[in-house]
Formats: C-alpha cells, structure tokens, sequence
C-alpha cells in the first residue's frame, strides 16, 4: 500500500531540468490538486492590484460580465499545457490561443512577467501556509523551469531563470506598481461573487468573507477593503490548516485530477475544443483596441 510520502520520493528521483514537466504533473494532479487550483486563484486575482493589468481587464469585460466563462477558460487552457505537455498538439493549440488573446492588447512585457511569477511564487506561498507539506527544493526548481518554458513559448522577454529570481521579480513589481484602480475593484467584487456563486445562497456572505481574510494588507490596501479583523482572518486560516492535517493523514491519490475535473468549470457540461476557448476578440468592440501593439505583426483574431 502506497504511503503519504512515496509520491515525494518518486519526484526526488527524477531530474528537475530534464523532468520538469512530470514533476509538475505529479505534484500538480497528485500532491496538490485542490491547494494548487486555489492557489492559482488567487495568484490570477493578485494581478488586479496592479492597475494597469485589472484596468484592462475591467475594460474588456471578460471578468465583470462573463466572470464563469473567463474563469473556466483560464483555467482549462493553463490545464491543457500541464496535463499535455508543450511538444503535444492540445498543448501547442492551447498556447497559440493565449498567444492570440493576449496580442490582442498593449500589454507590456513586465505585466506579463509578472503574471508569470505569480504563478511560480503563490503556490508556494499557499502550501507554505496551509499545505499538508511543503515544496521539495526539487519541486521549486521544477515549477521554475516549467513556467521558464511556457513564458518563452509565449514570448515573454527576461524570464527569471530560478524560484528564487521569481520571488525577487514579484515583490519588487507588487512594491512598485500595486495601487487603486476603479475599473480593477469592479473585477476583484465580480471575482469574490464568482468565487461566492459556487456555494449554496446561504454561505456566500460567509465565503466572500473568508476570501477577504486570506488577503494580504497589500492587497486590501490597493483595492481599498476594510481590513477583516483578527477573529475572522483566524477562523480562515485555521481552517484551512485543519483540513490540510486532515489530508496529511490520508493515502496518497492514486489518480491525477486536473482542473478541468474541478467543480468550479461549469461552463462546458458537454466537453469542450481547446481551439474554441476563450476569447476571439474583434476590433472595434469594447475592450478590443482597433489594431494591437504588442510585439507581434499578427492580425487582431
């Protein structure tokens, strides 16, 4: 019978340049399925802080007005790359649709740089504070070497090479760019209402609220929240620590689970293309400037 750590010791066997992407699979899908999907959440919604990625955001509208559907496809698009690697066609047609959506606006490479260290530095940070164990330095260099790739398949210039490079890059952008943005606090309320909207009418208030108290002080400082107090933020937080000593105690998963098996997709009850997610902009409608600017001579899709 399979034990709680054998899964670890299989990762610690493996090579983290060359196995990257198993590596990440197997603490992805197997170790970590639902701690990583929260917190990837939250590494998305971090980036509203900075105003010139949630003012965009608020502009096109994708995350007021059609918050489940911009949700699902983030996240099974990021989903298709980690389950069928780079080199497979779902994976290479899943990163030319982010491609496409993201020249489609003047996005600048340090907002997409950014966006890419969150994702390497919040999972860590989350299973710092509430994971049944913590990152193996084999994993954090794995988990770097594998957005390393997808930020070069997306283009993005001066990747960080190590954890440690992403973690540097992070908090000096939050410590620079975080601030208030009217059209950013519009997607962080539609945000906590999706996230509240999963659960029954009853508990939404109380789901909002717990949301609010997982957040940092830089956090609701820039989107101007009233800071939760210490009752409510301890509650949270013990939470989530108890139900991480609850999953220590149980055997290890012996199938993956990738997102698109999580009950928060629910746009797509009858499967899903991977070439028909997300959004198609067109010129000329909100959100969509008339011609792009970033760093490609490719028409607007």
């Amino acid at each position: 019978m399979a034990k709680r750590f054998d899964r670890l010791k299989e990762i610690q066997q493996l090579d983290a340049e060359r196995d990257f992407l198993e590596i990440y699979r197997l603490t992805v899908a197997y170790e970590f399925p639902w701690d990583m999907t929260r917190a990837l959440e939250f590494a998305l919604y971090r980036t509203y802080a900075v105003p010139s990625i949630g003012r965009l955001l608020a502009e096109t509208a994708e995350l007021t007005d059609r918050s489940q559907k911009r949700y699902d496809d983030t996240a099974l698009l990021l989903d298709t790359v980690a389950e069928h690697g780079f080199a497979s066609e779902a994976g290479r047609t899943a990163v030319r649709r982010i491609n496409q959506m993201h020249r489609s606006y003047d996005i600048s490479d340090d907002d997409m740089r950014y966006v890419l260290c969150t994702f390497v530095v919040m999972p860590k940070r989350w299973l710092d504070a509430y994971g049944w164990r913590r990152l193996s330095r084999h994993e954090l260099t794995a988990f770097a070497v594998y957005y390393r790739t997808l930020g070069a398949h997306m283009g993005i210039k001066d990747v960080p090479q190590t954890y440690e490079d992403f973690e540097r890059t992070l908090d000096a952008y939050e410590d620079a760019h975080f601030g208030w943005d009217e059209g950013a606090r519009e997607v962080s309320d539609a945000t906590l209402a999706l996230m509240a909207s999963w659960y029954p009418r009853p508990l939404a208030r109380v789901v909002r609220g717990a949301s609010l108290a997982l957040l940092d002080d830089s956090l609701l400082r820039a989107f101007r929240y009233e800071r939760p107090g210490p009752v409510a933020r301890g509650l949270a937080r013990a939470a989530l620590r108890l139900r991480a000593r609850a999953v220590r105690l149980m055997p290890p998963r012996s199938t993956a689970h990738y997102a698109r098996l999580n009950p928060e997709i629910k746009g797509y009850p009858n499967g899903y293309k991977v070439a028909a997610l997300g959004t198609f902009p067109t010129p000329g409608v909100r959100g969509c400037p008339v011609a792009h600017v970033r760093g490609s001579d490719a028409p607007v899709e």
